[in-house]
Order: C-alpha cells, then structure tokens, then sequence
C-alpha cells in the first residue's frame, strides 16, 4: 500500500527529515515454520506488518495489514515483544528518513494467504535456520528469536 493520507500530510510539513512511525508484526507460525514475505520493493524476506493508522487499535492494525498483504484472516494469540532502534532505521530510495517502533504479536491463520502481489510478491513457511540464511530485514532475528 502506499504511503498513507496521515503519513503523507506530514511529509508535506517535513519533507525527507526524520520520522518517528508506530508499526505492528504478525508472527505467523505453524509448529516450527514462521510465515515471511518477500517484498516488492526491497526483494528481501520479512515478517507481514505495517503502520498503524491515526485512532487504530494496535491489534486491529496487524489483522488489517494481513488481510491487505496476504487476503488471510489471523487469531492474534499474543504479544512477541516491542522492537526499535537502528536496526529499524530506514532511508527511502526517496530520501524519506523513517524509524520505525514496533509490536510484534504472535498470530495464527484463520484462513489461506497469498500474496498480494503488490506489496508482497511471495510468501514461504521456513523454519527458524533457514530463516537465518535468507536475504532479510536483520531487525526480525530478534523477534525470531524472542518467540518460544
């Protein structure tokens, strides 16, 4: 999805300058294998998340980002942790300065995912080790590893 109308608005005040964002993860297991997608813009493998919107929920937020992404419904079991800092530090190919805080809930399917083919352009089951091999968001060992 592109940048959302509130995201934009601040832009328009901002430009490229630094940008503090709340976000949210959906960690997606089944037994041992986690759920990643490949992203369109980046190529790399990441867990399904997104922002959250101005008066959103922060579960509300995750359920909605999975149905964007991948059409699935998910049952949110718990929280994984909250994760920041420079591993979630990132400059847009635009210039756009973005640190990004985020919630990482533990998630169940409720229904088939597939991906959206806009943001998400392949989903995969892989487990915690081969998780580590792939091309990646980095920030997400942390939050792979923090899942019991």
């Amino acid at each position: 999805m592109p940048m959302s109308p509130y995201v934009q608005s601040i832009r328009a005040q901002i430009g490229h300058d630094f940008l503090l964002l709340p976000g949210v993860t959906a960690v997606i297991r089944d037994g041992e294998r986690f759920l990643l997608a490949r992203h369109a813009h980046s190529g790399l493998w990441s867990l399904i998340g997104g922002g959250i919107e101005p008066d959103e929920e922060p579960s509300d937020a995750v359920a909605r980002e999975v149905f964007e992404e991948t059409g699935a419904r998910i049952r949110i079991t718990g929280v994984v942790g909250a994760y920041g800092g420079e591993p979630l530090l990132v400059t847009y190919p635009n210039g756009d300065q973005v640190g990004y805080v985020t919630i990482a809930y533990e998630c169940e399917l409720l229904s088939e995912a597939t991906p959206d083919l806009d943001e998400i352009i392949e989903l995969g089951w892989f487990s915690r080790e081969a998780i580590f091999t792939l091309p990646r968001r980095d920030w997400i060992d942390r939050v792979i590893r923090d899942c019991s």
